[in-house]
């Protein structure tokens, strides 16, 4: 059976105030508010997922928590990969149960998030301890023209997980990585 697949790009913005300006340039139309939303990487003691460049999240914000499968990425400007996803009612459960049956939390990261559709896509704001980004997921074609018209090219399309911009935020800072948290 055939996974769904995801794609999408990430766009590093200098702010909260620009990443706004350029979302309502382009017509967005709010889709969900600013909320905060807490991600648990998950994997096997000998890492068996991370060896075969797959994901295991489960996503707890308020009202709801979506557990999440990702596959490898492909091969794409863009990222792309399998992405299956459910509702979950209960994330802090959903970890305690996968942690039962041998999985631990390996990184863990949040950020703020805000949702608008344009052109069949989907546009994030997500404000994170790294910095501000644009997240765009659709088609190839409707995140190629949003993009454009949030003012940005092909050469700005970042197809890095969080975790990878996180890890060579900190290199950069000579800062050895955790978890990519707000401070308290």
């Amino acid at each position: 059976m055939d996974g769904t697949l995801e794609r999408e790009i990430k766009l590093r913005f200098p702010d909260l105030e620009a990443a706004r300006a350029a979302v309502a340039r382009c017509g967005a139309t709010p889709v969900r508010g600013r909320r905060l939303q807490e991600d648990c990487l998950l994997d096997t003691q000998d890492e068996l997922l991370r060896r075969r460049r797959c994901v295991l999240r489960v996503r707890s914000e308020i009202g709801r928590s979506l557990f999440t499968y990702k596959g490898p990425v492909q091969p794409s400007p863009m990222k792309v990969r399998e992405e299956r996803e459910t509702i979950v009612s209960d994330g802090e459960t959903m970890t305690y149960i996968l942690e039962q049956l041998g999985f631990h939390v390996w990184f863990r990261y949040q950020k703020y998030r805000e949702e608008f559709g344009c052109e069949n896509a989907i546009i994030a704001i997500d404000e994170t301890p790294i910095g501000v980004f644009i997240e765009v997921e659709g088609g190839e074609q409707a995140i190629a023209d949003v993009a454009t018209r949030l003012g940005c090219s092909q050469t700005d399309y970042l197809a890095d997980s969080y975790r990878s911009l996180y890890v060579q935020y900190c290199e950069k800072r000579g800062l050895t990585p955790g978890d990519m948290v707000f401070e308290e």
